[in-house]
């Protein structure tokens, strides 16, 4: 049987390869780079990501290396706590009544560990370059000349997706006007703001922000103004951070990067599949974009596994069609309201106390925000 080529060895990438390793499918990786990302990048892991990295069978893995936070805040910059939710409200909904916060770099090399011990090879060094599709199966060049068949192929490769734009597929959206910094620090911001969750969204109209803590550091987010030189504004990094707390700050990383709207015009072209970044990009608040990369990498790897063992491939065009609308009607609707009201929070924060001293109200709205609304009706 020819494998499966996933090309990405992220957690999107990896987690597709051991879905359809457990199944029983061969599957070869492709990663561009000489070994797995170190990077934090994305840290926070909703419920039904670990529901389906259980299925998988790392989760306790996972649980070992990070943070369970059972709770978030919405706080105001001058004013402190809004409201504080509770995601035991969810005990009902999921076995994972809670977030878990970890770097994704974490989670990697786990998933990449059982592909290796499920039969699965990964090639590291092996750049994606071209794709060539036809009815029987799919043929990869790499940036070395290196040539791979494979029956099928999993895109897997990020925002630049070298899958996607060979396949020519349209990458529509938008792009947001400033720039996030995030920075990670060593600095014990529980002990400068006590009180504080291990995840925090701070409303302000002027500069709002995002503090997230993860087993090595804190995490915070700003927003920065389009068109300054990068140079200058990580120089003037200190003082945004003093302004959160009047205190010495102890950066550890730093870095700017663009933020991007955007949704792939299809999940599958023939025998080709987009998943993660690849097939859509979205603003970090909420932390929707890695979960819903494991999601599609669980669910598109499934109805594969399913056509690979002689299923209808209409199967696998529904799911496709439907994690493409997922992600356009739902996370891309969530994280664009996010931004929206983290810039202009007025009359946000009397809805947030309500919600907090309403049960039902408060599980309604973190079916959503926790993403289990995404993938499963809930009434």
């Amino acid at each position: 049987m020819a494998p499966v080529l996933v090309a990405g060895a992220g957690p999107v990438g990896l987690t597709a390869a051991l879905t359809l390793a457990r199944r029983g499918v061969p599957v070869t990786v492709l990663e561009a780079e000489p070994e797995l990302a170190a990077e934090s990048r994305a840290s926070t892991f909703h419920p039904p990501s670990l529901e389906m990295l259980n299925g998988l069978g790392v989760l306790d893995r996972l649980l070992e290396r990070g943070l369970v936070s059972r709770a978030f805040q919405y706080r105001d910059r001058r004013g402190g706590v809004i409201a504080e939710l509770d995601l035991s409200v969810l005990s009902g909904d999921t076995p994972y009544p809670f977030r878990v916060q970890c770097e994704q770099s974490k989670l990697t090399p786990i998933l990449c560990d059982e592909v290796l011990g499920a039969g699965g090879e990964v090639r590291f060094g092996a750049a994606v370059r071209t794709v060539l599709a036809h009815g029987s199966g799919v043929e990869v060049t790499t940036a070395r000349g290196e040539r791979f068949r494979g029956a099928w192929l999993v895109g897997a490769d990020g925002a630049g997706s070298a899958v996607r734009r060979s396949l020519g597929v349209e990458f529509a959206g938008m792009t947001y006007p400033e720039r996030f910094l995030v920075a990670s620090t060593t600095t014990a911001v529980e002990d400068l703001l006590p009180g504080i969750a291990a995840v925090n969204y701070v409303f302000d109209p002027d500069e709002w922000l995002v503090l997230l803590r993860t087993p090595d550091h804190w995490r915070v987010l700003f927003p920065t103004p389009e068109g300054t030189p990068d140079a200058r504004e990580l120089t003037r990094l200190p003082e945004r951070l003093r302004g959160v707390a009047d205190a010495p700050w102890d950066v550890a990383h730093a870095s700017l990067y663009r933020v991007h709207q955007r949704v792939a015009g299809t999940f599958r072209a023939g025998r080709v599949l987009l998943a993660g970044d690849a097939a859509h990009v979205n603003n970090p608040l909420g932390g929707m974009g890695m979960n819903s990369g494991i999601h599609d990498a669980v669910l598109l790897g499934g109805a594969l596994a399913d056509v690979v063992a002689g299923g209808p491939e209409a199967a696998l065009d529904a799911v496709a069609a439907a994690r493409r609308d997922t992600a356009r009607s739902f996370v891309r609707r969530m994280t664009h309201g996010n931004w929206e009201r983290m810039r202009d929070p007025a009359g946000y924060h009397d809805e947030l106390r309500r919600l907090a001293a309403d049960p039902a109200e408060a599980r309604r709205h973190l079916l959503r925000t926790s993403m289990i609304a995404s993938l499963r009706d809930v009434a």
